[in-house]
Parts: C-alpha cells; structure tokens; sequence
C-alpha cells in the first residue's frame, strides 16, 4: 500500500511553514494539501502577491508525526477547500 503525501507550504526566506491558529494564539496547527494545486490555489487565492515568497513540499505520512514534534505543532489543519478557504483541524496528542 502506498503512503499518502501531503502538501505544505513553506518561506523560502525563514524556512517556516504556514500554519494556523484557529483558537488560542499559542497554538499552531500545520496546514496541509491534499495536492500540489490546491496549495498554489490556496497561496494565490490568498496572497496573490507572496506567491513567489513560498515554495510547496511534497511530505509522506508517515514522515508527518517527526515534523510535527520538531516544530512544536499541536496537531494540522487539512485544507479541503482552498479558495473558501475551509479546514478540518486535527490534534495531535
């Protein structure tokens, strides 16, 4: 069985992810894609003038659970409509 891959959106200056803080300022949620398009969608949808400020990286599953320990995150949020946009948060334990 293949593993599924995500999508992310990166700084190409700091190297931080987009994230977002639905909550609590303090709490930062990972955003992912499901495709490559719908990251650069959701980037020119909603910061048509950073878009050359962000690169999308391809991330498996299984390799989710390290980058979220890494950089603290408490859990993701799975964008499932990118121009709305609309994000189903998960939390990580």
């Amino acid at each position: 069985m293949l593993a599924e891959s995500y999508y992310l959106l990166r700084s190409q200056q700091d190297g931080q992810y987009v994230t977002a803080r639905p909550r609590d300022p303090q709490e930062r949620f990972l955003l992912l894609f499901r495709e490559n398009f719908e990251a650069r969608s959701y980037l020119n949808t909603h910061g048509e003038d950073m878009g050359d400020r962000f690169g999308v990286e391809a991330i498996g599953q299984t390799q989710l659970k390290a980058l979220l320990n890494r950089w603290g995150f408490q859990g993701v949020g799975i964008v499932t409509d990118p121009l709305i946009p609309t994000v189903d948060f998960l939390t990580y334990f």
